[in-house]
C-alpha cells in the first residue's frame, strides 16, 4: 500500500510540473516541448526513481557521484538518461565519465581535459554543460563569467566532449522574481559566447522547484526539479 501511495504522489507531482511548465512556456510564447525536466533524485531511494520511470519519466539528475553510481548500476537496462548536476571532483571523474550521459557542472579547464581523456579511453562522446557562477558566491562552484570564453576554448579543443550549453545555480531567494537577473545574465553570457560560433550553444540549465517558471520566461531549456516531484528529501545520513 505504501508503494502504491508513493506512485500516486509521484504521478501527481509529475503531472503538476508538466502543467506548470506548459503554462509558463505558453505564457511567454514558447513551445513546452523544448523544455526538459530533470527529476533531481539525490538521496531519494531507487524505488522512487523506478516509480517515476514507470510513469514515463526518463531524465534524472544526481549530485553525488558515488551515490549515483550505485543507483545507475541497480537500474541498468532501464530507459533512463542520467545527468550529473553536482560539483565534480577530479578524483571522481573516472566514475562520472563512465556513468553519466551528461555532466552539467564542468567549471574548470582541468576537469574538462580530464573528462575528455577518460571519454576517449572509454570510446565514447560525453555531453557536457559549462557551469557558470552568475552570483559570484564563493561557496558555490562554477566558472567566473569573465573566464567563460577561456573555458569555452578549452572545451572546444576536447574532441570527445560535446558542449551543449550553460548551467547555473543562482543565489537562493525566497521570492522567485529575485532570481530573474541571474537567469538573464546566464542567457546573455550564452548569447555572447555564440557570437561568430559555427554551432551555437543551445541549452540553458537553470531554475528549480521554486523558481523554474521565471527561468522558463528567461529562456531555460532544462529545469532541475526534485521536491516538487518526489516530495520532501530524506535527511543526510550521519557521517556524510
Amino acid at each position: 500500500m505504501e508503494y502504491t501511495l508513493t506512485v500516486m504522489e509521484i504521478r501527481d507531482g509529475l503531472a503538476g510540473i508538466h502543467k506548470r511548465v506548459e503554462a509558463a512556456a505558453l505564457a511567454c510564447g514558447r513551445d513546452p516541448e523544448e523544455i526538459k525536466i530533470v527529476a533531481v533524485s539525490k538521496r531519494f531511494p531507487a524505488e522512487k526513481i523506478i516509480a517515476a520511470n514507470e510513469l514515463g519519466h526518463s531524465l534524472f539528475g544526481e549530485n553525488q557521484v558515488q551515490e549515483a553510481r550505485d543507483k545507475i548500476a541497480l537500474l541498468e537496462g532501464r530507459d533512463i538518461e542520467w545527468h550529473l548536476i553536482g560539483h565534480l571532483q577530479s578524483n571522481k571523474a573516472r566514475i562520472a565519465a563512465q556513468c553519466f550521459d551528461c555532466i552539467q557542472t564542468v567549471d574548470r579547464p582541468k576537469i574538462a581535459r580530464r573528462l575528455d581523456n577518460l571519454a576517449s579511453e572509454f570510446g565514447r562522446d560525453l555531453e557536457v554543460l559549462m557551469q557558470v557562477n552568475v552570483g559570484g558566491e564563493e561557496q558555490k562552484a562554477g566558472i567566473d563569467p569573465g573566464d567563460a570564453p577561456q573555458l569555452l576554448a578549452v572545451i572546444d579543443e576536447c574532441p570527445n566532449l560535446r558542449l551543449q550549453g550553460l548551467m547555473t545555480i543562482p543565489p537562493y531567494t525566497e521570492d522567485p522574481e529575485d532570481a530573474r537577473n541571474y537567469f538573464q545574465k546566464l542567457r546573455e553570457i550564452r548569447d555572447t559566447l555564440n557570437e561568430g560560433r559555427g554551432v551555437p550553444l543551445q541549452d540553458l540549465s537553470m531554475g528549480m522547484s521554486h523558481d523554474f517558471e521565471v527561468a522558463i520566461q528567461e529562456g531555460a531549456t532544462i529545469i532541475r526539479v526534485g521536491t516538487a516531484i518526489f516530495g520532501q528529501r530524506p535527511p543526510l545520513k550521519s557521517g556524510r
